[in-house]
């Protein structure tokens, strides 16, 4: 007879047996009990206007038959609610529950939300404390949040795999950042390259494990992009780090090196005194600052002339790489101030530690670099853009013919520069 009745009235049947007992959860039972039978009828009914016609009543030309039901567990503030979902058979239009839709898109928006608050910051067992029941019940264990996180490993697979050929690349970024993995006696060492394009778009370009910033990792990084499209840059931005220096110099032979003179800077302000830096800072400033190549390189004598005898380091410091730590002076006003630093990766690294150090030791490289990834993708989406003027992509037009020696014809505003 049992079988007879619509999942509904079971579940009334339920209700009516649960409020005669004396059980302790009573309360809590009622409520999760009577959310389902909410939601059994709200289903029963979709399907009874779907098909135009009420349970075991006949019609001359019918829509479509029930099917039976198959069951279905919902997740809820009340914990886990079991229904049964209708199926119709024989319909001229597939039937799509609204309801269950909704309910989908829900657990969508649940999951997508915990993503973002592992991204965020928040650890698996804070996630698991947050989504918990009045009584103290888990709607996601942390064994799920793991699962959910696991998104971001496909994510950063299909960033790995995309064509860059389709950025017109100006100005071309790399530097690295060190996470604890266990199993590595050292940091794990993760390479990153972002660009500023023709159009004025900040793009986070690639970022990979390695085994050390050796020239032969960083090559290895370098031909990864271009075997994907990379094109070859005008300027190419780095830290003074010698293995990096020599893979640039292999692999884009054609593109001038800007020194980050805010690395440098701190170099050169270790080889002095606390008691001058102050004042040696502000000289070399003038130097990097310049209007010009002429004005800098005028200062920047007088830098030597001042302290060769007194701090001889910090002057052997200062001349070594002078000369790349004043290519942005060769490149529009308007882009100095962004292309003399790498500092807009490094905010998003100080951004990205932030969130990595609630993990004292990563368990493997996939579970580093799905967080890294998931971190730096989305400070990169905050990026403003760089305003590039008719003249400013003048000026790197001719540039461009300066460097390769090819002429650069005229073309449109984003695709400008040709590759060599």
């Amino acid at each position: 007879m049992a079988s007879k009745l619509r999942p509904s009235e079971i579940k009334r049947k339920e209700i009516a047996s649960m409020i005669q007992s004396k059980s302790e959860d009573l309360l809590m039972d009622f409520f999760r009990k009577s959310s389902e039978l909410v939601l059994q009828n709200s289903l029963e009914e979709e399907v009874t206007d779907f098909l135009q016609r009420d349970w075991h009543q006949q019609s001359k030309e019918p829509r479509g038959y029930r099917n039976g039901y198959y069951d279905r567990k919902i997740k809820s503030s009340e914990g886990a609610v079991n229904v049964k979902i209708p199926r119709v058979r024989d319909t001229e239009e597939e039937f799509e529950s609204s309801i269950l839709h909704h309910v989908r898109s829900l657990e969508k928006k649940i999951e997508k939300l915990t993503v973002e608050m592992y991204v965020r910051g928040l650890s698996t067992r804070d996630i698991e404390d947050t989504f918990v029941d009045e009584s103290g019940k888990t709607f996601l264990s942390r064994s799920v949040v793991s699962g959910l996180t696991e998104t971001l490993n496909e994510e950063y697979r299909l960033f790995c795999e995309r064509d860059l050929s389709s950025y017109d690349i100006v100005y071309l970024f790399v530097d690295g950042v060190y996470e604890s993995i266990r199993r590595y006696t050292n940091n794990q060492t993760i390479l990153c390259a972002w660009a500023i394009c023709s159009d004025g778009r900040k793009v986070l370009l690639h970022i990979e494990a390695a085994q050390s910033e050796s020239e032969d990792s960083w090559s290895v990084f370098f031909e990864g992009m271009i075997n994907r499209g990379l094109r070859q840059p005008l300027a190419l931005i780095s830290d003074g780090h010698k293995g990096l220096k020599n893979a640039i110099t292999r692999v884009f032979p054609n593109a001038k090196r800007q020194r980050c003179i805010a690395h440098k800077l701190r170099n050169i302000l270790n080889k002095v005194p606390h008691h001058v830096q102050h004042e040696v800072k502000d000289l070399v400033k003038m130097v990097y600052y310049a209007a010009d190549r002429d004005t800098a390189e005028y200062i920047a004598g007088q830098v030597i002339e001042k302290y060769a005898e007194v701090y001889p380091a910090m002057v052997r410091c200062f001349q070594e790489d002078l000369d790349a730590c004043l290519t942005h002076l060769d490149f529009p006003d308007g882009h100095r101030r962004l292309i003399r630093t790498t500092n807009l990766i490094e905010r998003s690294f100080v951004e990205e530690k932030r969130r990595t150090k609630i993990i004292p030791q990563h368990q493997n490289e996939k579970g580093a670099m799905k967080l890294v990834y998931g971190t730096l993708i989305r400070s990169a989406a905050r990026w403003q853009r760089v305003t590039m003027s008719d003249l400013d992509l003048t000026i790197l037009k001719n540039l461009k013919k300066t460097i390769t020696g090819k002429i650069v014809s005229d073309e449109d505003r984003i695709s400008y520069l040709l590759a060599v």
